[in-house]
């Protein structure tokens, strides 16, 4: 099986089922998502991006956005990388480390030097070149682990 990642920016006609999956796989209102990746296909800003690991049966395997800030309190750091999903069948098959790769890649290109994410999650990240940098506060107020990239060649 091969994948491809698919740009909603690049890709308006994915818009629906983008929405569909980010808001099943994550708990922010559908609303949130649908008026987030919408604005962000017109938009002269270069964030936020949102991306969808495709497999050859043009089914969504796998997804992730670029986006200015995850819902915490650092927004002195950007871009972040936010919600990073694998299909729990896809599993073991380092997608998720695909994903991270591009969305390396795609800052790069967008001209950033870093890249951050907030997770609880510790040995997953560090694998894939993200070392933690310190704590932040999430929209409730629960703390978090904040990681960061240092991007080869920007």
């Amino acid at each position: 099986m091969t994948y491809h990642m698919i740009s909603v920016r690049d890709c308006p006609e994915y818009l629906d089922r983008a929405v569909d999956y980010f808001s099943s796989k994550w708990s922010v209102a559908y609303e949130v998502y649908r008026d987030c990746i919408s604005h962000s296909i017109h938009t002269d800003s270069p964030l936020p991006r949102w991306y969808l690991l495709m497999n050859d049966d043009d089914r969504i395997i796998g997804s992730f956005g670029l986006i200015v800030n995850d819902f915490n309190s650092r927004q002195d750091l950007w871009p972040w990388l936010a919600a990073l999903y694998v299909e729990e069948p896809e599993r073991g098959q380092a997608l998720g480390g695909k994903m991270l790769a591009h969305g390396a890649i795609e800052s790069k290109r967008l001209g950033f030097g870093k890249l951050y994410l907030s997770t609880d999650h510790i040995g997953y990240y560090e694998k894939y070149g993200f070392a933690y940098i310190g704590q932040c506060y999430s929209h409730n107020g629960e703390p978090s682990r904040i990681y960061a990239m240092d991007i080869p060649g920007s």
